[in-house]
C-alpha cells in the first residue's frame, strides 16, 4: 500500500466518524443529552449498578470526567447514587425508571437513523463494511 493510499484510507474513515458523531448528536437533541451522557447512560442501564470508576473505566475517560457525566445524569434525574452495601466509602450508580425509558427511546431513535445511514447499501456491502470494521478496529 502506497502512503497516498493509507493517507487516503484513514481521512475517509475519519471522514465517516465524523458523519456518524453529527448525526448522533443530532439524534441525541431532543433529549439534550450528549453521546457521553448516553454512552454512560447505557452502561449503567446494562449493569444492575455501577461505581464511577468503573463507568470511567467503560467509557475510557478520566474517573474526573466520568464524575461529572454521573453528576449531570443524576441531576436530570436519570440515575440516583446509593452506597455500596459491600463498600460504605464506595457510591453506585442507579438507573432511575425515567433513565431506563430514556434510553430505550434514545436507542430507538438511533437504530432508525442507523437504518437511514446504511440504506444506501446492499445488505452484501453492509456485512462486508462490518467485517472490514472488525479487522480496523482490532489491536494488533
Amino acid at each position: 500500500m502506497t502512503r497516498d493510499e493509507s493517507a487516503q484510507l484513514s481521512e475517509l474513515l475519519m471522514h465517516a466518524a465524523r458523519t456518524q458523531r453529527r448525526r448522533w448528536r443530532d439524534v441525541l437533541a431532543p433529549w439534550g443529552l450528549s453521546p457521553s451522557q448516553a454512552r454512560a447512560l447505557r452502561i449503567v442501564c446494562e449493569r444492575d449498578s455501577t461505581r464511577v470508576s468503573d463507568l470511567a473505566e467503560a467509557l475510557r475517560i478520566a474517573p474526573r470526567s466520568a464524575t461529572e457525566v454521573a453528576d449531570d445524569l443524576e441531576a436530570r434525574g436519570l440515575v440516583r447514587r446509593a452506597p455500596d452495601p459491600s463498600d460504605r466509602r464506595a457510591v453506585l450508580l442507579h438507573v432511575t425508571p425515567q433513565g431506563r425509558e430514556i434510553r430505550d427511546e434514545v436507542d430507538a431513535a438511533r437504530s432508525a437513523d442507523s437504518r437511514v445511514l446504511f440504506a444506501r447499501l446492499t445488505a452484501d456491502e453492509r456485512a462486508g463494511l462490518a467485517e472490514l470494521l472488525r479487522k480496523v478496529a482490532e489491536e494488533p
